[in-house]
């Protein structure tokens, strides 16, 4: 797909999308959505508020007797149609996201391979959902525990992965009989429009799935305080996070939070050394290094710790970056400038700190980089314990490596983190393992594996990474009301 023609296809695609409609109100403004590698305009979309907002709640609250009064398998049906919709038009989609977001287009793919996967695997589970029965409670007496939707569920999504964090809120939530307004990121609007009108031209009844573009601090906001949305599900910020179970609190409505993360990787003397920099560096620089799940702070036993600093830097310096639609690239640009100050700023204060940058720093040189937000993956050592890289966020392609005396020295400077979303220990040893998956303070823990996460297990953070879960038949329960039932005689 060319530039012009990829600015076409977002252009199309621009608008609100309220009870299977596209809807452009002319009163607002619009938010220009570029493309991270070039600055290019990609697209415009309405600056929707809390009036937007009202009219999805409405769309959604009408569309939940009749879509919640579905037999499940039925909704599963209907899933199954829209994921497949999708996937069939992954080579539309794909160009899309890496115009808005900046990924490589093999990523983009991959993304979009993963949603259609998430939303198929909570269809599987359609055709199992419902309450259980207790049987003689007492004399004469039967119970019944069931399982019903919410209402209306308010999906807040990010920038760094629009169509996947899309796709593990909407399949639960859908299954499970709710209907779902999202608001996305208003720099990454276009893919999840046009995965919108999909799922509805595929059989998605008008009014389950609603899209209000616009930013945080109005249309998130007015969907966090809305008193018809009965559960919100955000992934963003610990700041943000927090704004939004303030908004909820006031009336209890459910909310589950993705936040911030710092997520630790132990390499163990006994280590695959070669397997454990290999994931630390796809887990590292995997999406420019903004994700959630990124390895963010390696701590390498001492006997072992100049070879693992020796060889990530030898990956980190060769990785590709360039424009995402860029034949070869491998990392594309970061997503927005806001974004590479911050971690400009959080290395300079390592290095003033004095820590030592291995590799990379700084932006590309050449043509290609004169425009767009680029940053070369880094590798630091020597930084301070309580400097920015080991006890912030760094959502950008650097990483930090410290030598440990042993693994429970490793622990305890995991652990001494305000985050706990993930951790990885790579070790030999199965008595080490055993005790770093029980005594690690985060909500997933790999063991000599790359950090994938699988819709069969539950995911969810701990500390200021957030509560509840998604992925997972676990993830049900936060789109489900239970209700206890005793039947006498």
């Amino acid at each position: 797909m060319t530039a012009v023609s990829r600015r076409a296809s977002a252009e199309k695609a621009a608008g609100l999308f309220i009870a299977g409609a596209e809807v452009s109100p002319g009163r607002l403004d619009h938010i220009e959505v570029r493309d991270p590698a070039s600055l290019d305009l990609v697209g415009r979309v309405p600056a929707g508020g809390p009036a937007e907002v009202a009219q999805a709640v409405e769309a959604a609250t009408r569309a939940f007797r009749s879509w919640s009064a579905l037999p499940a398998g039925r909704r599963a049906e209907l899933l199954t149609a829209g994921a497949a919709a999708v996937a069939a038009r992954t080579e539309q989609l794909a160009p899309l996201l890496t115009a808005e977001q900046g990924k490589p287009l093999a990523d983009s793919r991959a993304e979009i391979t993963r949603f259609v996967k998430t939303l198929r695997y909570y269809a599987g589970l359609g055709a199992n959902l419902g309450g259980r029965s207790v049987a003689k409670l007492d004399a004469g007496s039967t119970g019944l525990v069931l399982k019903r939707p919410l209402g209306v569920v308010a999906a807040i999504i990010r920038w760094n992965f629009p169509v996947a964090l899309l796709g593990k809120k909407l399949g639960p939530a859908l299954v499970a009989g709710n209907t779902v307004i999202v608001k996305p990121d208003e720099s990454t609007p276009l893919a999840t429009l046009r995965i919108a009108q999909i799922m509805h031209a595929a059989g998605l009844p008008d009014g389950v799935l609603n899209v209000v573009t616009g930013y945080g601090e109005t249309a998130g906001a007015a969907l966090a305080a809305h008193p018809g949305v009965a559960k919100v599900a955000f992934t963003g910020s610990t700041a943000n996070g927090s704004k939004v179970a303030a908004a909820a609190a006031g009336r209890f409505a459910r909310v589950t939070t993705e936040l911030d993360a710092s997520d630790p990787m132990i390499i163990c003397e006994d280590a695959d050394i070669s397997h454990a920099v290999s994931a630390a560096s796809w887990a590292r620089f995997f999406n420019c290094g903004q994700s959630c799940l990124a390895v963010k702070r390696v701590y390498a036993h001492q006997s072992v710790y100049e070879e693992v600093v020796a060889r990530l830097a030898v990956k980190a310096a060769r990785l590709v970056v360039g424009h995402g639609d860029a034949h070869g690239t491998q990392i594309g640009p970061m997503h927005s400038r806001p974004g590479r100050d911050r971690i400009i700023a959080q290395l300079d204060a390592a290095v003033a700190g004095g820590a030592e940058v291995v590799t990379g720093g700084g932006v590309p040189e050449g043509e290609t980089f004169d425009r767009g937000w680029f940053y070369r993956p880094t590798v630091v050592i020597k930084a301070g314990h309580a400097s920015a890289v080991a006890s912030q966020d760094t959502f950008g392609p650097l990483l930090p490596v410290w030598p440990v005396a042993d693994l429970d020295e490793a622990i305890a400077r995991a652990n001494a983190s305000a985050f706990g979303i993930a951790a990885s220990v790579w070790t030999g040893n199965q008595a080490a393992a055993s005790f770093a998956m029980n005594e690690l303070d985060t909500g997933y823990v790999w063991i000599n594996s790359p950090t994938r996460v699988y819709d069969e297990l539950p995911f969810g953070g701990v500390k200021m990474s957030g509560y509840g879960k998604e992925h997972g038949v676990e993830a049900l329960d936060f789109y489900q009301e239970t209700k206890s039932v005793v039947l006498h005689g």
